[in-house]
């Protein structure tokens, strides 16, 4: 398989998981605002069950397709591990998040479900999310050069 064949069966993928993660969160209800809210106060306990399940079915996926391939399916790529650093900023970044999500009741991933079954006013949230993240980049983006400016004058 070529590159750009290998490229268009990844996006297709991609597409596709998509597609089938915002069904499964439409159908469950949890593109719901309000189901959010009333999981973070204790009064329902269905979100629990949703992302209990779609994690036992990640992990059985992860730990059969790194046990029985060698590289993944749709990339080629070998299967490896990315770690992150338990740092500042993922506490921080989580804080945040956390606030955001408890706040609104809107998580990135069900906010677009949200839309697809016709909470045109979600647009607002997913608006904020763009901004919010746009603004991280710039004050990284500046704190970045700043840092960069002052090891290079000393």
């Amino acid at each position: 398989m070529s590159s750009e064949q290998r490229g268009l069966t990844f996006l297709a993928a991609v597409y596709l998981g998509g597609l089938v993660f915002g069904f499964g969160l439409a159908i469950s209800g949890m593109a719901r605002p309000e189901v959010v809210l009333d999981f973070l106060q204790f009064n329902d306990f269905g979100l629990i069950f949703v992302m209990g399940g779609a994690a036992v079915v990640t992990a059985v996926v992860f730990a059969v397709a790194t046990r029985y391939f060698d590289r993944a399916p749709i990339t080629a790529r070998e299967y490896t591990r990315r770690v992150k650093e338990f740092d500042r900023n993922v506490v921080v970044g989580g804080a945040i998040f956390g606030v955001g999500w408890g706040l609104s009741g809107i998580c990135p991933g069900a906010a677009y479900a949200s839309f697809g079954v016709g909470n045109y006013p979600i647009l607002w949230a997913i608006a904020g999310m763009f901004l919010g993240a746009y603004a991280q980049g710039l004050v990284r983006t500046r704190i970045g050069s700043t840092n960069t400016t002052e090891t290079t004058t000393h």
